[in-house]
């Protein structure tokens, strides 16, 4: 095989279809859009999933499972081995990490901070809630935790 032998297996390309192009290529004249009607025109057509004024199959299927999104506790999350960063007996607050950019934006219900990681230095973390994997972690680098 050599670079200049190179090319598509034969029926793999097709040209572009040109359409409205006299009345022998087989699609003149309409364009293979037929006479007149909704899809004849320039942005016509139906929204997908429509079906024809029937109610749409998504709206007979049940809904399924149960979705808690006005009651939900949201946390800022932010990993132990993300704690890395700062200085030994650091405070660490959500506005903090806020500051550093460490976690996107403030939660309602706080700060929570997860086991992923190592810490090798002793901080005084201040959050909401803390995983066992994380204040384990914490506790044994010589921090501590206030919740």
């Amino acid at each position: 095989m050599q670079l200049n032998n190179l090319k598509p297996a034969l029926g793999a390309t097709t040209k572009k279809v040109r359409v409205g192009r006299g009345i022998g290529s087989g699609i003149g004249k309409t364009s293979g859009k037929g006479h007149k009607g909704q899809n004849a025109r320039s942005g016509g057509g139906v929204r997908p999933g429509f079906e024809g004024g029937n109610i749409p199959l998504i709206r007979k299927v049940a809904i399924r499972g149960f979705n808690n999104k006005n009651h939900k506790k949201v946390y800022a999350t932010v990993n132990v081995g993300d704690l890395e960063g700062f200085e030994p007996n650091t405070v660490i607050t959500a506005e903090l990490l806020y500051e550093y950019r460490v976690i996107g934006k403030m939660q309602p219900y706080g700060l929570k901070v997860l086991g992923d990681g190592e810490l090798t230095k002793p901080l005084i973390i201040k959050a909401n809630k803390v995983t066992a994997s994380a204040r384990e972690k914490i506790e044994k680098a010589g921090g501590r935790i206030e919740e």
